[in-house]
């Protein structure tokens, strides 16, 4: 018995390692498998209702499809992991939860998947949206980088603007603070000495809704830093022409208004989410892909070293 106790301990932390299971014991498979299974019993559903701020996102899991993810914003320890992001899944787990457990939640932080804001709403009745910083930059310099192409193509790629908006596009995606403005260097797309300010402000020249839409961004990513909220409003209620799809991106800011001021004035973001979902992308490499989403499950929950025992909770009920 004390053998293959020992046994099954050494296999469980060899499982709890980064290896695919063919690659710990080829000849043992079958009992890390075992391991597995008998692990999952120890698992139970936690949402973790007593806290008070939580942060949404999904990854893309087995068979490319995505599953929600929720997270605590302040211990960083994963509550739960849905089979999809749909919001009638989340809805359906959430309403499991006593609606004393809900109304302590404080803050929930995600990006602009539009079922995670309505269905936030519903649930946390006491709870402010925080839409993710990064997101936000994210949907912004998208939307610039979409209008940059499409004002380049119009150009022959033997044309001095088609050049100014291809070679050095990564120059457009930069803070205009960051750009070097004083150091000249020999570009042999040009044939000349330039800075980095130079070839940007001649490439807007080509196209006067593409320069707009820059410095919208600009300006969306400068009030973003020093948390203007005034400026932000103001950015909001512009009538410049911009580009369709800049356009479309400060159309989804207004219709989720408040929540991108707060994820302005907030701490909390996506960050730590983020991170569990780059451990996620690892597991899933290192065992080249799960077909079953409940073995998945079970190596991010051994992964992240949520192994407890079932216990009751008050506030874990069927409302």
């Amino acid at each position: 018995f004390i053998n293959h106790f020992i046994y099954f301990n050494c296999l469980l932390d060899t499982v709890r390692i980064n290896h695919s299971m063919a690659s710990i014991f080829p000849e043992h498979t079958l009992s890390v498998q075992k391991v597995l299974e008998s692990c999952s019993s120890k698992f139970y559903d936690d949402f973790n209702p007593l806290s008070e701020h939580l942060a949404f996102d999904e990854f893309k899991g087995v068979g490319k499809k995505f599953h929600f993810i929720c997270l605590d914003g302040d211990s960083h320890q994963v509550g739960q992991i849905l089979r999809t992001r749909f919001k009638p899944e989340i809805l359906r787990y959430s309403y499991k939860l006593t609606l004393k457990a809900r109304a302590m939640v404080k803050t929930v932080t995600m990006d602009l998947n539009c079922y995670y804001p309505i269905g936030a709403r519903k649930l946390f009745p006491n709870a402010q949206i925080v839409i993710d910083r990064f997101h936000i930059v994210q949907m912004l310099t998208r939307s610039s980088n979409s209008l940059r192409v499409q004002t380049m193509k119009h150009f022959k790629k033997q044309r001095r603007e088609y050049k100014l908006l291809k070679s050095t596009w990564k120059l457009y995606l930069m803070k205009y603070d960051k750009l070097n403005k004083k150091t000249p260097y020999y570009d042999w797309h040009f044939k000349d000495y330039l800075t980095q300010e130079h070839v940007v402000l001649d490439g807007l020249d080509c196209n006067q809704e593409l320069e707009n839409t820059y410095w919208v961004m600009q300006d969306f990513m400068a009030a973003i830093q020093n948390k203007d909220e005034k400026q932000i409003i103001h950015l909001f209620h512009s009538k410049q022409a911009v580009g369709k799809q800049m356009h479309q991106t400060l159309l989804t800011f207004k219709r989720n208004y408040t929540g991108v001021l707060n994820g302005i004035s907030s701490g909390y973001s996506n960050g730590c989410l983020e991170g569990v979902n780059r451990k996620i992308k690892q597991i899933e490499r290192t065992a080249y892909g799960y077909s079953s989403f409940r073995y998945l499950l079970i190596r991010i929950r051994l992964e992240e070293n949520i192994i407890k025992e079932k216990e009751p909770n008050n506030y874990f009920q069927v409302a």
